[in-house]
Parts: C-alpha cells; sequence; structure tokens
C-alpha cells in the first residue's frame, strides 16, 4: 500500500482526442509527448509533472520558490491534484498555439491576474503580478516606479471606474494592447 500523496502512473490520452480538442495536429502532439516524457521523469520517473518538476523545466531550478510558476501550475493542474498528466498539459499549452484565438488568451492572462480567483481583478492583484514578473526578470526598479506601472495599467483596464477589472473589461484592453499578451503565444508550438 502506498501513501496517498504518491504519484500515480497513468496512460496517455489518444493523440487524436487530444487533437480534437486542442489547436494541435496529431504529429504536433506526439512530439509534446516526447517534452512531457522528458519534464514528467527529470526527477520521479512516473508519467506525472510535479511542481517542482514543472518548475525545473521552466527555470532550470526546482528549489527556487516561483510565484508566477506556480500560478501557471496551478492552471495547468486543471484536476487540482496536484500533479499534471499528459492530457492536461496538452490542453493548457494549446492556448499558446499561434493558431489560439487571442480571447482564450486573454482569458487565461486573466486567470493568472485573478490572484485571489473572485472573477475580478484588484488593484493589488496587480502590483503583485508585476512583482512577481519583476523579481522573475531580477529587474529591480524602486517603489515609486512599481507604482505607477501598477496604477497606469490598473486604470487603462479598469473602464469602469470600480476599482476592480472584470473579464470584460480585460478583454477589451488586451484588444486596446495587443502586446499585453505577446507572451501567450510560443511560435514553436506550430
Amino acid at each position: 500500500m502506498g501513501c496517498c500523496c504518491t504519484k500515480q502512473r497513468v496512460d496517455r490520452e489518444d493523440p487524436a482526442f487530444l487533437a480534437s480538442q486542442t489547436y494541435f495536429n496529431i504529429s504536433e502532439i506526439e512530439a509534446l509527448y516526447d517534452l512531457f516524457k522528458k519534464l514528467s521523469s527529470s526527477i520521479v520517473d512516473d508519467g506525472l509533472i510535479s511542481k517542482e518538476e514543472f518548475q525545473l523545466g521552466l527555470f532550470g531550478s526546482s528549489q527556487k520558490r516561483n510565484f508566477f510558476a506556480d500560478k501557471v501550475f496551478h492552471l495547468f493542474d486543471s484536476k487540482n491534484d496536484g500533479v499534471i498528466e499528459f492530457g492536461e498539459f496538452v490542453r493548457a499549452l494549446s492556448v499558446f498555439h499561434p493558431a489560439a484565438p487571442q480571447t482564450q488568451k486573454a482569458d487565461f492572462a486573466f486567470q493568472l491576474y485573478d490572484i485571489r480567483q473572485r472573477g475580478f481583478i484588484e488593484r493589488g492583484e496587480v502590483r503583485e503580478m508585476v512583482l512577481a514578473l519583476l523579481n522573475e526578470s531580477e529587474l529591480i526598479l524602486s517603489r515609486d516606479i512599481i507604482e505607477v506601472i501598477t496604477d497606469k495599467s490598473f486604470q487603462e483596464a479598469d473602464s469602469k471606474g470600480d476599482g476592480r477589472i472584470d473579464r470584460e473589461e480585460w478583454q477589451e484592453f488586451v484588444i486596446r494592447n495587443p502586446s499585453s499578451l505577446r507572451n501567450m503565444t510560443i511560435p514553436y508550438l506550430k
């Protein structure tokens, strides 16, 4: 009998089925499976990607606590079971495919910024993400500059002026500022 927290191997989903649910074709899914196998065996060879393996794949280290990676991992882990299965991996990566519509990319980004998962983004959440992204890039800015960036971003997106950004305002913001989604497309996925 094993521990309830132990990752268990699961069979991968049918590539044709995954292709019907994503923007990938079957050969792209098979190539993604090779990447998935590499990531899922980087610490423990069990056919699942743990948070540590995910961080190791993204940043080359599984030791450093990373707010941004935690948020992305949570969005990839759609079953909320602490690991990423192959189907979850492919479905989540699909939003980064060049053929994925901007509305899907914007929705994924909205979920990243909606830290407290309440269906809207508050000014403090924008600041937290700005700080996390600056920390990841090891860019050091003064508090005043960070506040200016946060204020400007928030004011541009909060078109209703109610102190929070809802999904509709977010969609409008990314239409006016398409560069805000530039990291949401990975050209190599095509």
